[in-house]
């Protein structure tokens, strides 16, 4: 075969075939195919696509580029839950203890931040000692004692996935919904699951800006998932405004603290309950979506969920004073308030602006390896449909040693969009894909 007829085939909008995709991939990670020519190719799927059976030769390719997790040690059904990202997306943090307790396995590989997105292995950090850092057997027994284990994603897994998603971003071929599904699905079906939730977040703070993209997103996302034998759901989140009122690690922790006592956020609640109850759906433990909601609600305000999490945390070697005491987490030395000067109500919040804002004054990365602050972010104190007066507190910025901040409370407060005419309260659950 030949590289270069290969990228002038999809060039030419014309279907790869599964032998030659499985040339591309493999000659790619060997070095055979060098980064101009899989750049020349990412552009030209960027360009035309791929259909169905392309996307999940791709995927089923990345896959078995790298290391398979064989997880048939846990003798109970394994789900995956997976988020494409948001800002104070802090629901796998409040969401796994919560099946744990109602004796569901939760085995999850979470990767670290980068850009205004937050990374569940970061918000972890900030328990002083918790470790993430276990082969599969261990995971597999601390699974089969405490039903839970975070770990963080494994280097020897889906090695064409790295090399091309290193070079997606800087070729600008980062917005393809094959190239994206296949990344995200190659990854899924190496962890090992039997079954698989994907959380495909909707909106200005995501990947899918609007709802035919997401639709679209997760319609192929699942049917590979399918086609590999591994049932697949996907529930559509709303992004619009960042999720819950947190953003930044510590100050996320401190949120999931706080629902898993049963103060919850009304948005937080309605996310986790659905996803939740379509876990426990996959788990083969009612089909009833409703009553499985019922049975979430009940495991986070009888304090069993909580009591799971404080095990977690523990077993992972985590300090839980730092629970019992959130004075003890990471901590900003500054707090600045953001003020508005006019009545109305919020009718947006610039999820993005806020994310990119956060990762500003250090609580991201804008490259792989970078140190981040875990102290530091932004509190939100209404949401969209609240009323707000002149004069009210927007926001809190949580910050350290930073240099101009009156044009960072300007910068916050321009995310904010006020308006006279009453703004409803947005819908989270936007669609749900099977």
């Amino acid at each position: 075969m030949n590289i270069i007829q290969l990228i002038d085939k999809k060039k030419n909008n014309q279907i790869l075939t599964k032998e030659e995709i499985e040339y591309i991939i493999n000659g790619y990670v060997s070095g055979e195919i060098k980064d101009y020519q899989m750049s020349a190719l990412l552009m030209a799927i960027c360009f035309n696509g791929m259909n169905s059976d392309e996307t999940a030769i791709l995927t089923e390719t990345m896959k078995n580029t790298g290391e398979v997790f064989d997880l048939s040690g846990i003798n109970k059904i394994t789900v995956d839950k997976h988020s494409t990202g948001g800002v104070g997306d802090k629901v796998t943090i409040i969401l796994l203890p919560i099946m744990a307790s109602l004796n569901i396995p939760m085995l999850k590989m979470s990767g670290r931040g980068l850009g205004f997105t937050g990374g569940t292995a970061d918000k972890l950090e900030s328990f002083e000692g918790f470790n993430m850092d276990y082969t599969l057997d261990e995971a597999i027994k601390m699974v089969n004692k405490y039903n839970i284990c975070e770990m963080t994603q494994s280097n020897k897994m889906c090695l064409a996935d790295k090399k091309i998603y290193e070079l997606r971003g800087l070729t600008s071929t980062i917005d393809s919904i094959p190239l994206i599904a296949s990344s995200i699905m190659s990854k899924k079906l190496a962890v090992g699951c039997d079954k698989i939730l994907l959380d495909v977040t909707c909106g200005n703070g995501a990947f899918a800006s609007n709802i035919e993209d997401a639709r679209e997103l997760a319609k192929q996302m699942v049917d590979i998932g399918n086609k590999n034998g591994k049932e697949t759901i996907a529930v559509i989140t709303n992004m619009d405004e960042p999720l819950g009122k947190s953003i930044g690690n510590s100050l996320e922790i401190i949120e999931a603290i706080e629902f898993l006592k049963g103060r919850c956020e009304e948005d937080v609640l309605e996310v986790i309950k659905t996803l939740g109850a379509y876990i426990l759906k996959l788990a083969e433990v009612s089909d009833d979506i409703e009553k499985n909601k019922e049975i979430i609600e009940e495991q986070i305000f009888n304090g069993k969920a909580y009591q799971k999490f404080i095990q977690w945390i523990q077993v992972q070697g985590g300090n839980i004073n730092q629970i019992e005491d959130i004075s003890l987490l990471p901590k900003a030395k500054e707090i600045l308030f953001v003020t508005t000067n006019e009545n109305g109500y919020i009718s947006k919040i610039n999820s993005k602006a806020i994310g990119e804002l956060v990762n500003k004054i250090g609580g991201g990365r804008n490259r792989k390896g970078e140190e981040i602050d875990h102290s530091v972010g932004i509190i939100l104190n209404y949401k969209v449909g609240d009323y707000v007066e002149n004069g009210a507190t927007l926001a809190y910025i949580h910050v350290n040693d930073y240099g101009n901040k009156e044009e960072l409370i300007k910068e916050v407060r321009s995310a904010f969009e006020i308006t006279e005419n009453k703004t409803e309260k947005m819908k989270m659950i936007l669609d749900v894909i099977m």
